[in-house]
């Protein structure tokens, strides 16, 4: 996750209330950590700050910093500890070996790959798909990397030790640890352990002579096998451990023996019968090609996998609908120009009606639930006022001062005791207010003070309102409410045309609406099956701006107003979605 060069985004001190947050999610994450240890790893008075960045992939990442070295991170509400915090507790996370020379790949973004383990006399430690664990060399306790395992330990014995055992998420020498002190792991040395019970492992490992030997090799001869383990840690390319699949949560099947490019095959045709079986009905056709992509087939996706036809055999929509129309199951046709649609479905096809949708384990549901990330709930947003020095006089009666915060309903009863108070009601025209000295100097301007000397109601209550400053207080679900000046700027999307002639669609301001500009990219690269990018927004300071190919203000409007809930009023640029028919 950090082996290449990370963007910060901002770097703040911890408050008082977010350092006990911390601390409960540390010992939440941690058990083993007592409460003595857990004080000394976020301290209650030394300074702490939060540093937000962004990953060369895009990950959003919150680093908290204590005494110059990076302690903890967390991705997306995960915390996970620094080789820094390790080497002060290394026994925090069960600890797996590998052989010196392994570190330059995992540094470098590669994964390690079981035929990497070396296996102590005691046995592997027990671990679970999914467990946070460390990873030492060998003849030093000391960990070197944080990692998730890609199976449990029985099945990485079953496996033979085969296959790719941990995806790295950071690693001594990494860029996280570069923006530290870059001090060394210290020298601890091995636990001297007998070996333990361990019922089930034996059990395994005597029920298979071959992987009794492949055990014993891999203890007693590991020193002369360290070529050979250099070799299988190469054969996982860099660029493959760049995608990172399973840590990202989009990985495919780690147990299918398929390459990714025929899982994806699978997976496309799968979310392809399942809409066409589940969701799709005679009554909805036509139907355009690109809606039934983003609509049907991507909502058919199993939970945990990523749909991405660029990374099948067919690489385009259009070049796959074409194969299910030889096979006779749809008829597309070209009903205007650019714009292909599903106008026929056989839905006693064969392949339709043999299809079998797989029900979720309860475990897996239950695991899958437990991990899955909160659904976003859109803020509370209220305009509000403030009292400037100006408006002093007229509010001061009513107990407020200058900077006092008023909701709009507060203001016009404040207003309309003042009058009431004074009696500057008319007595001749009740729908009339007399300006005593305090309302002329507060509301009038000056060629007004002494021309205007009474006002309507409405007129009075609405030159009130102009006159204070704007504010406006936002409040996120089960967070304090946060007031800032001006008026909050809405999600602003444009379209603009680049160098190339194409079109593309920009998203600003997300930030402010408290949605990350990388998780949007994602999910928007993915329904409309086009390339997105975040990039810094011109002229606005530690501001981040999706830009997606072509013109995707449709896909925008249903993710922001329909899932996200947003107010339509706090939203720009919903009328550039494109006509119907027409191409993008």
């Amino acid at each position: 996750m950090f082996a290449k060069a990370f963007r910060v985004k901002s770097n703040t001190a911890i408050k008082g209330s977010d350092r006990r947050k911390l601390r409960a999610d540390v010992m939440a994450a941690f058990p083993t950590l007592g409460t003595d240890q857990v004080s000394v790893l976020v301290p209650g008075k030394e300074e702490l700050n939060i540093v937000k960045l962004y990953a060369h992939r895009g990950d959003a990442v919150t680093v908290y910093v204590s005494g110059g070295n990076p302690i903890l991170f967390e991705v997306e509400k995960n915390l996970y500890p620094t080789v820094y915090t390790l080497w002060s507790y290394p026994d925090l996370l069960p600890a797996f070996t590998t052989w010196p020379p392994v570190l330059e790949k995992l540094v470098g973004g590669a994964d390690l790959m079981l035929p990497g383990l070396v296996v102590p006399p005691a046995g592997l430690p027990q671990v679970q798909k999914g467990d946070l664990c460390a990873i030492a060399l060998l003849g030093n306790r000391a960990p070197v990397a944080v990692g998730v395992a890609a199976m449990s330990t029985a099945e990485m014995l079953t496996s033979g030790l085969k296959g790719r055992g941990f995806s790295v998420l950071h690693t001594y020498q990494d860029h996280l640890w570069r923006s530290g002190d870059k001090s060394s792991p210290p020298s601890l040395a091995p636990l001297a352990l007998d070996p333990p019970d361990l019922s089930e492992e034996k059990e395994s490992v005597q029920a298979d002579p071959a992987l009794q030997g492949d055990l014993r090799r891999l203890t007693l001869e590991g020193e002369e096998e360290n070529g050979e383990v250099q070799r299988m840690c190469e054969e996982k390319s860099l660029s493959e451990a760049s995608e990172d699949p399973s840590v990202r949560g989009l990985n495919p099947d780690p147990t299918d023996s398929k390459t990714l490019q025929e899982q994806m095959d699978e997976l496309v045709q799968r979310c392809f019968l399942h809409a066409l079986k589940c969701q799709v009905r005679k009554a909805d056709l036509p139907l355009l090609t690109s809606t039934f992509l983003g609509s049907h087939m991507l909502s058919c996706c199993p939970e945990g996998r990523q749909l991405d036809i660029k990374k099948s055999s067919y690489k385009k929509l259009s070049k796959f609908l074409q194969h299910m129309q030889q096979e006779q199951i749809i008829q597309v046709k070209e009903l205007s120009k650019g714009v292909e649609s599903i106008v026929a479905v056989d839905w006693k096809h064969p392949r339709i009606t043999s299809f079998v949708i797989a029900e979720p384990s309860p475990t897996s549901q239950t695991i899958q639930e437990g991990s899955r990330e909160q659904p976003y709930h859109p803020p509370d947003i209220k305009s509000l006022y403030c009292v400037p020095a100006s408006m002093t006089l007229l509010f001061q009666e009513s107990g407020h001062k200058k900077g006092s915060i008023l909701e709009g309903g507060e203001v016009r009863m404040i207003i309309i005791n003042y009058v009431k108070r004074n009696d500057l009601v008319d007595a001749d025209n009740k729908n009339l207010v007399k300006l005593d000295p305090i309302l002329c100097d507060c509301i009038l301007e000056k060629n007004e003070q002494h021309t205007v000397m009474k006002l309507p109601w409405d007129s009075l209550l609405t030159r009130c309102l102009e006159k204070l400053q704007p504010v406006y207080q936002v409040t996120f679900p089960g967070q304090e409410p946060i007031v800032k000046k001006g008026r909050i700027c809405p999600i602003d999307i444009t379209l603009a045309q680049r160098a190339s002639n194409k079109k593309v669609t920009v998203v600003r301001n997300l930030e402010a609406y408290g949605l990350d500009p990388c998780s949007v990219a994602a999910i928007l690269q993915q329904r409309c099956q086009a390339s997105a990018t975040v990039m810094p927004a011109p002229g606005a300071k530690d501001s981040l701006q999706v830009q997606i190919q072509g013109n995707q203000v449709h896909h925008l409007s249903r993710l922001l107003l329909e899932e996200y809930q947003l107010p339509r009023k706090h939203i720009q640029g919903l009328e550039k979605a494109p006509k119907p028919g027409k191409k993008k």
